[in-house]
């Protein structure tokens, strides 16, 4: 449904609006009105001017992302709005009703981005939304316009209309379910459900009753039949993210459900026919884990028929600027609040290298948003008159000589759980300590008081410490 909105914009009333401003100018009423409509069916809020004199004042009044403009209007020639300047700028499609070769190569050299003739084709005005919302930094749910993030829109836009498997690798927390979501959205699936299994945070002796489901009394507490996550995925998209972490003996049986399309729940005796995409995702190297023994060559040749590697947020550019503002915008939107960074903040958040990438950016900006005062000049504040220390270049922690063995342990498990964003499994890991040997720690430094790193202190539940380079 169409809202109408007292500065003569309307948004569609859709789910997925992408928040970006556009304004429409054009002198023909009725062409302009139902023109707005289109453009506001993909997303975007929607301004109407009827000549250049209105459109300069929307254009005064508020940032807009793109502006199409018809060629010839009562007041002047479209393209007047184009050679003025404007800040910051935005894009400009330009539309006509005579497409001569010489007016619109005159449009495209002073700066538009693309044209559109009349009757506007619909079809023709998607492909342009969606170019110019990749341009913006958005694909979908993703957000970043970094050269690394536009390859990544690439991959996904050549496999996601496919029935192939996809095979994801990056560094915790650099959005793999994410990108799994993507593909399943933009696929001939989206209608369907999507389903994502961690595979590491599942008890190896219930794994197998939870991928494949169970039949009453096939093991004890096992009280009523329950499907499985992959007949909950059915018709839809299963994502097994860490699949390194599933069990050599399950493996064998998961590939046979992927090239069978049948899967035989715990204490079945017939097999249950199942459809289902299955995307895989991993941190590791998949050949290195191949090596180890944590993934079958077979398994793994099954899933890789595609690989999709999501970069780190430190080969990501200005994204990073981009995604704090966008979680900034989050956290005013559920406070209430109008929170804004300073220069200074977003120099800082720059600068920092984010070893636990998005998911340590979004925990970092939502602690600042508690913290900060209006304007956040320091992304690390700790209380209100803050200690303006500057976050590290690298993923060392510094530990002064003469420092009480017992205060550098406690300080490297919490510095490694902020680098790998909270993952407990996988910061048990990498410090070579069994994970529950790791809660036992978590467990006496938090009746201890001890969830606190170079003056910086544990914010809902997560232990927020300070990196720096060694």
């Amino acid at each position: 449904m169409m809202t109408a909105h007292g500065d003569g914009s309307r948004l569609e009333g859709r789910p997925n609006a992408n928040g970006f401003r556009a304004l429409v100018v054009d002198n023909d009423g009725d062409f302009r009105e139902s023109f707005a409509m289109l453009v506001a069916r993909e997303g975007f809020l929607v301004t109407e001017a009827a000549s250049l004199q209105e459109a300069r004042a929307r254009l005064g009044e508020q940032s807009l992302e793109v502006v199409f403009v018809d060629l010839a209007l009562p007041d002047g020639n479209g393209l007047d709005l184009l050679a003025a300047e404007h800040h910051p700028r935005p894009d400009f499609v330009v539309i006509t009703g005579n497409p001569t070769i010489e007016a619109v190569d005159d449009a495209l050299r002073q700066g538009a981005i693309d044209f559109l003739t009349k009757p506007v084709d619909y079809a023709r005005l998607h492909a342009v939304l969606a170019h110019l919302i990749r341009r913006l930094g958005r694909f979908g749910p993703m957000l970043g316009r970094s050269l690394a993030m536009q390859r990544v829109y690439d991959l996904i836009s050549k496999i996601a209309p496919t029935h192939a498997g996809v095979l994801i690798t990056g560094e915790s927390g650099t959005g793999k379910e994410l990108v799994a979501e993507t593909v399943h959205q933009m696929s001939r699936r989206a209608g369907g459900p999507f389903v994502a299994v961690n595979c590491g945070a599942i008890s190896p002796t219930v794994i197998e009753s939870e991928l494949f489901g169970h039949e009453q009394g096939s093991f004890t507490g096992a009280q009523k039949a329950r499907k499985g996550y992959f007949e909950a995925a059915h018709g839809g998209t299963l994502l097994l993210d860490e699949i390194t972490e599933m069990p050599a003996d399950l493996q064998v049986k998961l590939l046979r459900v992927i090239e069978s399309g049948r899967l035989m729940r715990v204490g079945a005796s017939e097999s249950v026919l199942v459809d289902v995409r299955v995307l895989a995702a991993t941190n590791r190297d998949p050949e290195k884990a191949i090596r180890q023994g944590k993934l079958r060559e077979d398994l793994f040749w099954r899933l890789n028929v595609f690989q999709i590697e999501v970069p780190p947020l430190r080969e990501r550019g200005d994204d990073v600027l981009m995604l704090a503002q966008h979680f900034l915008t989050e956290a005013n939107q559920r406070e209430g609040v109008n929170k804004r960074w300073s220069e200074r903040g977003l120099r800082v958040l720059q600068k920092y290298s984010w070893p636990g990438n998005v998911r340590e950016l979004r925990n970092v900006v939502e602690r600042a948003a508690i913290m900060g005062r209006d304007v956040i000049d320091d992304p690390h504040l700790s209380n209100g008159d803050a200690e303006h220390l500057p976050l590290g270049e690298g993923s060392a922690l510094l530990v002064p000589l003469g420092t009480r063995l017992t205060e550098v342990e406690r300080n490297m498990i919490l510095a490694t759980l902020r680098m790998v964003g909270g993952d407990k499994a996988e910061a048990a890991r990498r410090l070579g300590i069994s994970l529950k040997t790791l809660y036992n720690r978590l467990n006496v430094y938090e009746a201890s008081g001890q969830m606190r790193v170079a003056g910086q202190v544990k914010a809902d539940g997560q232990p927020i410490i300070r990196m720096g380079s060694g």
